[in-house]
C-alpha cells in the first residue's frame, strides 16, 4: 500500500510528525509513505531546523503554492496535487486539521477515486464565518475514514449522518508530539529575566480580534491590566504587530514594562515557554489542547471554539473579546479559582499508532 501524508501549514506538521514516525516503524520500504508539503505557509521556522526539531523527514514533494486568497490558494493546491496523485497513484491520502490544503487535497483525491483519511475530524465551532469551519465540514463530508480527537467530535459526525464504521476515536496527534518533546522543551533556557511559574504567555492573531481597532484596543487594555500583576510574554505575529502599529497601539504596548515582546518562536522554544507559564491568553486553537494536558489555565479570547472538550473538562475558558471577562478570568486563574480539570480520553501519546493500525488493517476499529 502507498500513502500520501499532506501538510500545508505549521500546525499540520506537529500533527503529522507522530504519524510519519508510526508509519516508519511499520512499513518498509520508506517510499510506501510520502510526505507532501503544499507550501501553503512557509517561514524560517519551517526550514530544515523545524523538521529536525520535530524529527520529521524532509518532504518528498513540496508544491510551493504560497499565499493568496482562499480561492487562489485552494485552486493552486488542487491543480498541483492532482499531478502528484496521478503520478504517485496512492492507495490513501491522509489530511490533517482544517487549513485550505486539507480541503483541497481531500477533494482532489476523492475525485480521482483515491481513499481519504481525515485526522482531527468532527471538530465544529458552529461559526460559518470561519474559513476553517467550512474546510472541516467539507473535508469530513468526502473522507472515507474520520479519526476523531474526542467523543464530542464523534457525536458531531453522527448527527451529520456519518456511518459509525467510518468514525474512529483515536486521540490527538498534537498531544503525541507534546509528550515526545516536552522534557526537551522544558530544558531550553527561558528568555532572560523570566522565572518558571511567574509569567503569562499571550498569542494573538485571529482576524476577528486584530483587524478591528476597537476590539484590539479593548483586548490590549485587558492584557495591560494582567501585565500589571504578572509579566506577560508576547511572541508577536507579524500581522498583529502591523495592526497594532496601524491603529496607533504599538507605543502603548511597548510602554508597559510588564509586557515582554518576542519574535515568533519555533515549536520547541514555544512549548517550553508555555509549559513553564502560570497562565496563557490566546485566540489560537491547538494551544487550548496543549494547556489542557499541561494543566495550565487557558483564557481563549474567542466567542466559540471547535475544541469544546477543553472547556468541558480541560483548563480552557472562553471569554470572547470582552475586556471585563478577560480580566475576570485572568484574576480567577491568578487567585487559584480555576476549576478542576482532566485530560480527555486517549490523549496519551499513542494516537498515531492507533491511526496507522486502522489504515493498515482496513476497517478494523481503533
Amino acid at each position: 500500500m502507498k500513502f500520501l501524508v499532506v501538510a500545508g501549514a505549521r500546525p499540520n506538521f506537529m500533527k503529522i510528525a507522530p504519524i510519519m514516525g508510526a508509519f516508519g516503524e511499520r512499513l518498509k520500504p520508506p517510499d510506501s509513505v510520502l510526505l507532501v508539503h503544499t507550501g501553503q505557509h512557509y517561514d524560517p521556522n519551517m526550514s530544515g531546523d523545524f523538521f529536525t526539531e520535530l524529527g520529521i523527514p524532509q518532504p518528498g514533494i513540496n508544491l510551493g503554492v504560497g499565499s493568496g486568497t482562499h480561492a487562489q490558494q485552494t485552486a493552486r493546491v488542487m491543480i498541483a496535487f492532482e499531478e502528484v496523485c496521478l503520478r504517485e497513484r496512492p492507495d490513501w491520502v491522509i489530511v490533517v486539521g482544517d487549513v485550505n490544503s486539507t480541503l483541497a487535497c481531500a477533494i482532489t483525491a476523492r475525485k480521482l477515486g483515491i481513499r481519504v483519511a481525515h485526522v482531527e475530524a468532527g471538530l465544529r465551532s458552529r461559526d460559518m464565518a470561519m474559513p476553517e469551519e467550512i474546510n472541516r465540514i467539507c473535508t469530513d463530508a468526502v473522507a472515507d475514514l474520520l479519526f476523531t480527537t474526542d467523543a464530542l467530535a464523534g457525536e458531531n459526525l453522527r448527527r451529520e449522518g456519518v456511518p459509525a464504521e467510518k468514525i474512529h476515536l483515536v486521540g490527538n496527534t498534537m498531544i503525541d508530539t507534546l509528550y515526545r518533546h516536552i522534557e526537551s522543551a522544558r530544558r531550553l533556557p527561558l528568555p532572560d529575566g523570566l522565572c518558571p511559574g511567574n509569567y503569562a504567555v499571550l498569542t494573538l492573531h485571529r482576524p476577528s480580534n486584530v483587524d478591528c481597532a476597537d476590539t484590539l484596543a479593548g483586548i490590549l487594555e485587558a492584557v495591560l491590566d494582567v501585565a500589571a500583576r504578572l509579566p506577560v510574554v508576547f511572541p508577536a505575529h507579524p500581522r498583529t504587530l502591523s495592526r497594532l502599529s496601524q491603529f496607533g497601539l504599538l507605543d502603548r504596548l511597548e510602554a508597559q514594562p510588564g509586557i515582554r515582546r518576542l519574535a515568533p518562536l519555533s515549536y520547541l522554544p514555544f512549548l517550553g515557554l508555555v509549559a513553564r507559564s502560570r497562565l496563557v491568553l490566546t485566540d489560537s486553537g491547538g494551544i487550548q489542547e496543549e494547556t489542557t494536558v499541561l494543566g495550565i489555565p487557558c483564557i481563549t479570547m474567542r466567542a466559540n471554539t471547535e475544541r469544546p472538550i477543553t472547556c468541558a473538562i480541560g483548563t480552557n475558558v472562553l471569554v470572547g473579546a470582552d475586556p471585563a471577562r478577560i480580566r475576570e478570568a485572568a484574576l480567577a486563574a491568578l487567585e487559584g479559582r480555576s476549576r478542576p480539570s482532566a485530560v480527555p480520553e486517549k490523549w496519551d501519546g499513542k494516537t498515531a499508532h492507533r491511526i496507522v493500525d486502522v489504515l493498515l488493517a482496513g476497517n478494523s476499529t481503533a
